[in-house]
């Protein structure tokens, strides 16, 4: 037996060996369970230092690789905006080369027409020369000798034959020039009658859009541009973009929709490029005109909703704005990322913004890596949310437990008490009924009962006798 004194009371109890281990084993898992919170503290307190080192450590370095990959896109822009400029500054060059050749032409011409008139005048001022001699021989002849005559004769014959072979060589010039000026006319004539055509044609090709334009409603007129950029696209999918998607835009849950969308992946699945296409037309003969920037916003809304990188117009609307006849019109000061276009554009933009993206590809898939490495962290720190959960969860069931058990113990020593007050109170009872059993007489028995004393008495004196 043990005993136990109460702390409240100070009274000491006395336990059996086992339930003196059951008090023994409970106290001291109390203090194992302190003893753990602390560790458990510490722990927890250790561990969300590091991840603040360690988070601090991955932002920078996001930081750092998402700047970096910014100016090299950036770089990469600018190199597609220099290629543009170049593709427009190139259709300036050649119209100022056709203009300067025509022009060297003409000038190789003039300087040609001058040198022969230049040689045609020294062949008059010689033949003259020879006159004046021929004058002076004569003169001399009619004052001079016979010999002198026939020296004359001779001399004179001489310089006839040189002056007929001159005057042959010059009438080779003469025909030489003159087939010159026969060949530059007709060369003049020849790119006339060229121009003539090709206005001629041009003139039949509005004609003929006229009166196509005339023949439809306004459904059919943007269909028709719609249907000529589908053949172009069709025309060259497999050659050049065969792992492109191409189709027309169905889906207007959101109340509007474009025309075609453009994406294309990589091998490994990563989209690069993607582009919303809308398509404006109208016939010459509609009284209200509308202007290209009126469709802005709404190429604009689409593109977001439906998560396209770049939006494009191709518009034959406003045919007499040179803004927009001159080439791609980049309004990305409007709106970001859009161009403008005419029907002529519609497969060099692609291929020009396909390159482009293609070029960017690399930095997007290491993008794409970093981002996954930051949802690896976000799963690390909800794994970790979750362990603190259930760790907090068990430890809440076992602290309830513990309470639970300190209770019984509790209600275990009351009981004891109890008993321990019932034995008290039994023993008291039990000595009082020993000392009344001390006490107990034949003379207190027949104190009240005279018949009963009688009785007794008798049989005393009986046993006497």
């Amino acid at each position: 037996m043990q005993e136990i004194r109460c702390p409240k009371c100070g009274e000491v109890f006395q336990v059996d060996e086992t339930g003196y281990n059951q008090i023994v084993q409970q106290v001291r898992d109390k203090e194992f369970e302190t003893e753990l919170k602390r560790r458990e503290r510490d722990l927890i307190a250790k561990r969300d230092s590091e991840l603040r080192v360690i988070r601090m450590q991955e932002e920078k370095q996001h930081t750092a690789s998402i700047t970096e990959k910014e100016a090299e896109i950036a770089a990469r822009d600018r190199q597609i905006a220099e290629l543009r400029a170049k593709i427009e500054a190139g259709e300036t060059a050649k119209s100022l080369a056709v203009s300067e050749a025509l022009k060297k032409r003409n000038e190789e011409f003039s300087a040609e027409t001058k040198k022969y008139s230049e040689s045609i005048s020294k062949r008059d001022a010689a033949i003259s020369s020879y006159n004046q001699k021929i004058t002076e021989l004569q003169a001399r002849l009619k004052a001079g000798e016979t010999e002198k005559r026939l020296a004359v004769s001779e001399a004179v014959e001489k310089k006839n034959r040189e002056i007929s072979q001159k005057v042959t060589e010059i009438a080779d010039l003469k025909g030489e020039l003159k087939s010159k000026e026969t060949e530059s006319r007709l060369s003049e004539k020849a790119l006339q009658e060229q121009y003539e055509e090709k206005l001629k044609l041009k003139d039949e090709q509005i004609e003929y859009y006229k009166d196509f334009k005339a023949r439809q409603s306004t459904k059919m007129i943007g269909e028709s541009l719609e249907q000529h950029c589908l053949t172009q696209f069709n025309s060259i999918r497999m050659t050049a973009f065969p792992n492109a998607y191409f189709e027309k835009d169905n889906d207007a849950r959101s109340g509007s929709k474009g025309d075609f969308i453009y994406r294309e992946c990589s091998e490994d699945g990563t989209e690069f490029i993607s582009i919303m296409f809308e398509m404006k037309n109208e016939a010459d003969t509609t009284s209200t005109k509308h202007k290209n920037e009126d469709f802005f916003k709404e190429l604009d809304k689409d593109r977001r909703e439906k998560g396209c990188e770049y939006a494009i117009l191709v518009s034959l609307l406003e045919i007499d704005n040179d803004f927009y006849n001159n080439g791609i019109v980049d309004v990305s000061y409007r709106y970001p990322k859009m161009y403008v276009i005419r029907p002529q554009f519609f497969i060099p933009i692609i291929t020009l913004l396909r390159n482009a993206s293609q070029n960017s590809l690399k930095y997007k898939q290491e993008l794409q890596i970093v981002r996954s490495q930051q949802v690896d962290i976000s799963h690390f720190e909800e794994n970790m949310q979750l362990f603190k959960e259930g760790f907090a969860r068990n430890y809440r069931l076992a602290s309830e437990r513990f309470n639970t058990a300190i209770e019984e113990i509790d209600k275990t020593i009351d009981h004891l008490q109890k008993t321990k007050s019932a034995l008290l109170s039994s023993e008291n009872n039990l000595r009082l009924a020993n000392k009344k059993a001390d006490d107990l007489s034949i003379k207190r028995l027949t104190k009240n009962a005279p018949s009963v004393k009688a009785m007794f008495d008798e049989l005393k004196a009986e046993s006497e006798n």
